[in-house]
């Protein structure tokens, strides 16, 4: 067990709990209340930058929802009621709840109960008063919202003000294969981003990295841009995360991964804002 809770590590397992973590988000500015519903490190994609250990493909186990709820309850009481902040060390201005956010050890949407799961985290984060001062977000890599179960749960995650952070990691077919090892086609995910967009408050974000010194192509910027454009009087998508990698690769490639540079970020945010999207870059 850790003794202070770091932006440099997200582990699953911090607190001993089995569907609940905390960690300290770059993105978020403060706690961030992790769901993890792959307890078996299972995914339906494997991103190079991916920092699970033991990564497998595959879908997320049977769900426990007593044993979640419990979890949820206790680890509510102590952040809000305990001396979770002193026991972890957390700094007094990332002392606020700043989202429960279902994410995880792999793609939370291939939970079977998943729209159950979203209902009862909702109800319980609602009755303790963390909902609605605290965000409720979903992060995903977007492949499943053509299911109706998927559907659902965001549904329900619009009920309680939620929003969903939708991976995009490239707008080519050749980098979603090498970046994300998904088979999902580009216009398949942009199809699925649009269902999002209407069920539910969505945005997009996308992790830079530098793969192997080659930096951010030509190609990718511009067929990244290009999409951007392209959806922008299809949706309501307005707000676009770029970041890059913050902490160390537990995936084969992990040598070959370094941060992208935070000009080339910077470069793309001003690039994407010109096209009228609300950007925010955290290096």
């Amino acid at each position: 067990m850790v003794s202070k809770l770091s932006t440099n590590d997200h582990s699953s397992d911090v607190v001993g709990l089995k569907y609940i973590y905390p960690v300290l988000s770059r993105r978020a500015g403060g706690l961030s209340i992790g769901i993890n519903f792959n307890t078996n490190n299972a995914c339906n994609w494997r991103c190079l930058y991916c920092q699970v250990n033991n990564l497998t493909l595959g879908a997320a186990p049977e769900l426990d929802f007593a044993l979640l709820e419990r979890e949820l309850r206790y680890f509510l009481n102590d952040v809000l009621f305990g001396n979770f902040y002193d026991r972890f060390d957390v700094d007094a201005d990332k002392r606020i709840i700043k989202d429960i956010a279902i994410a995880g050890d792999g793609e939370p949407t291939t939970l079977k109960q998943f729209a159950e799961a979203v209902e009862l985290i909702g109800k319980i984060a609602t009755e303790m008063g963390v909902f609605p001062s605290s965000d409720y977000v979903l992060i995903t890599n977007g492949s499943l919202i053509h299911q109706p179960k998927v559907q659902q749960g965001l549904q329900a995650l619009n009920r309680y003000g939620g929003q969903v952070w939708f991976k995009l990691d490239s707008a080519t077919e050749e980098g979603r294969r090498l970046f994300n090892n998904a088979s999902l086609s580009c216009e398949a995910s942009v199809e699925n981003l649009l269902v999002s967009s209407r069920l539910c408050n969505t945005k997009l974000q996308t992790c830079l990295f530098d793969l192997d010194k080659q930096g951010l192509s030509e190609k990718e910027k511009d067929a990244y841009l290009a999409l951007l454009g392209k959806i922008k009087s299809r949706c309501s998508v307005r707000k676009v995360m770029l970041y890059t990698v913050a902490r160390q690769s537990k995936q084969p490639e992990a040598s070959r991964i370094t941060p992208m540079p935070a000009d080339v970020l910077q470069g793309l945010a001003e690039a994407v804002r010109a096209l009228d999207y609300d950007v925010s870059v955290s290096i």
